[in-house]
C-alpha cells in the first residue's frame, strides 16, 4: 500500500514546523544530518530538541546561522548545488520542485525569472536545510503522496529582508494560489513562504481532502511563536486502503522527427535518474510522411518541470505537452526471497479476486542469474516462477 501524508495546518506552517513533525514521525536524526552534510554548506547548526505547546509534545527544529559565514545565492546558484550533491533521486527531485516553487512566486512578485531570485544570507541556509531536511525525510518515511487542509492566513505585518511587509507576505500569497485557505483573526505569519512552498510542490495546488486511511503514525512539529492555542504542525502518516490504488502523476510527451536515435538511450537514463516514473517510446507517422517517435513520461507532479528541462536539453524537440492523468494501480511492494539462484527480489502484488499475493521476479536480477551461470534468461524465469507456484507465491497461483 502506498504512503499518504496529511498536512494537518490548524496552527500554519513553516520549514522548521515541516521537519519537525516528520522528524517526530520517526525519522532518525543522523539521517537527515548525514544528508545535509553532503552539501556544501557551512556556518550553521542544527538543534533538535522535544518541546511542549499546550499539552502536546512534539519536535522542534532549530537553525542556528553564523552570518558572518554566509552570502547571498540565487536560485540557479542552490539548483547548481543540489545538483552536484550526491543526493538519492528522489530527495534531488522534491528538494528541487520545492525551491523551484518558492523561486518562481519570488520571482513574480519581484519581476524577475526564477533564476535571478536571491535568498538571502541567514534565510538561504534556512530554507536549504528545512528543504532539503524535509525531502530527506519524505524518502526515509516513503511518502508517495501528500495532501494538506486549509491554510490559515494571519494578519498583521512581518519584517524581513525586504522590509516590513503585510502577513501573509506577497510570495507566500503567490504560493497559495488555488490553494484552500481559511481566514484567522490571529496577529503574525502563520504560513511562511517556505511552508506553503513545501506543500505547494509536495501536495499540489488544489490539494483536496484525503481518501480513508488506515492511520500509521502522528508526528508534531513545533513552531517557534506564542499563540493563544497549541503553535504545532500535525503530519498524519497513513496508508490508503482502496480495491485499487488510485493517484495522479504527470504525463510529459512530445513527438520528435529529427533527432539521431541513438540519443534516445541516453534521455531515458537521465530522465530515470531524476525520478521519471516511466519512459518509453512509440513510433509515429508525421506531418510529410516523416516516421517519428513519440516520446512519453510520466512524473511525479513536483518533479515534472526539471524533467522537461531534461528533455528539452537533450532532444531536438521545441514543444512538449504536459497533462495531468491518474494511475490506477494493483496494491505492490518489494521483498527478496531465498530461491535456489540465491535471494532474488521478486515484486509481491494481490490482483482482484485472488486468495493469496503473486511473487514476480524483478528483470534484472535475472538477467545477472542468467549471466552468471551461463544459462538462458528464459530458463531462468521459468525455473523461478516454478519454484514460487511450489511455495504457493507463483503468477498464476
Amino acid at each position: 500500500m502506498e504512503t499518504i501524508a496529511y498536512f494537518d495546518c490548524f496552527s500554519g506552517i513553516s520549514g522548521d514546523m515541516t521537519l519537525g513533525a516528520l522528524l517526530d514521525l520517526g525519522v532518525p536524526e543522523d539521517h537527515i544530518r548525514d544528508g545535509l552534510r553532503r552539501l556544501p554548506v557551512g556556518g550553521y547548526s542544527l538543534r533538535i530538541s522535544r518541546q511542549t505547546r499546550g499539552a502536546i509534545q512534539g519536535t522542534r527544529v532549530e537553525v542556528a546561522v553564523e552570518s558572518a559565514h554566509q552570502h547571498d545565492r540565487t536560485f540557479a546558484e542552490i539548483r547548481d548545488m543540489l545538483e552536484r550533491a550526491d543526493l538519492p533521486p528522489s530527495v534531488l527531485g522534491r528538494a528541487l520542485a520545492v525551491f523551484r516553487c518558492l523561486a518562481e512566486a519570488e520571482g513574480r512578485v519581484h519581476g524577475v525569472s526564477a533564476d535571478e531570485v536571491h535568498f538571502h544570507e541567514i534565510g538561504a541556509v534556512d530554507s536549504i536545510v528545512d528543504i532539503v531536511g524535509t525531502a530527506l525525510a519524505a524518502e526515509y518515511l516513503r511518502i508517495c503522496r501528500a495532501y494538506v487542509s486549509a491554510l490559515p492566513l494571519g494578519s498583521g505585518f512581518v519584517r524581513c529582508s525586504h522590509g516590513l511587509l503585510p502577513v501573509p507576505a506577497p510570495a507566500t500569497l503567490e504560493l497559495l494560489r488555488d490553494m484552500r485557505t481559511v481566514p484567522t483573526r490571529i496577529e503574525g505569519e502563520l504560513v511562511t513562504p517556505t511552508g506553503a512552498a513545501i506543500v505547494r510542490a509536495l501536495a499540489g495546488p488544489g490539494s483536496q481532502e484525503p481518501p480513508p486511511l488506515r492511520v500509521r503514525g502522528v508526528g508534531y512539529g513545533v513552531g517557534s511563536a506564542e499563540l493563544e492555542y497549541p503553535n504545532l504542525l500535525r503530519i498524519i502518516l497513513g496508508e490508503a486502503d482502496p480495491a485499487y490504488g488510485a493517484d495522479e502523476v504527470v504525463e510529459i510527451e512530445c513527438t520528435i522527427d529529427d533527432a539521431n536515435p541513438q540519443l534516445y538511450e541516453h534521455v531515458m537514463e537521465r530522465l530515470f535518474a531524476r525520478g521519471a516514473l516511466d519512459v518509453y517510446l512509440v513510433p509515429v507517422q508525421m506531418k510529410k510522411g516523416r516516421p517519428g517517435v513519440s516520446l512519453h513520461v510520466l512524473a511525479e507532479p513536483w518533479s515534472h518541470k526539471h524533467l522537461c528541462d531534461i528533455v528539452f536539453e537533450e532532444t531536438t524537440t521545441i514543444g512538449i505537452r504536459v497533462r495531468p492523468v491518474q494511475r490506477v494501480k494493483l496494491d505492490r511492494r518489494d521483498q527478496t526471497v531465498e530461491t535456489p539462484y540465491g535471494p532474488v527480489r521478486v515484486k509481491v502484488v494481490r490482483t482482484p479476486g485472488a486468495s493469496v499475493e503473486e511473487y514476480r521476479p524483478e528483470y534484472e536480477d535475472c538477467r545477472q542469474i542468467a549471466l552468471r551461470e551461463g544459462i538462458p534468461l528464459r530458463t531462468v524465469y521459468e525455473t523461478l516462477n516454478s519454484f514460487l507456484l511450489g511455495c504457493g507465491k507463483g503468477p498464476s497461483a
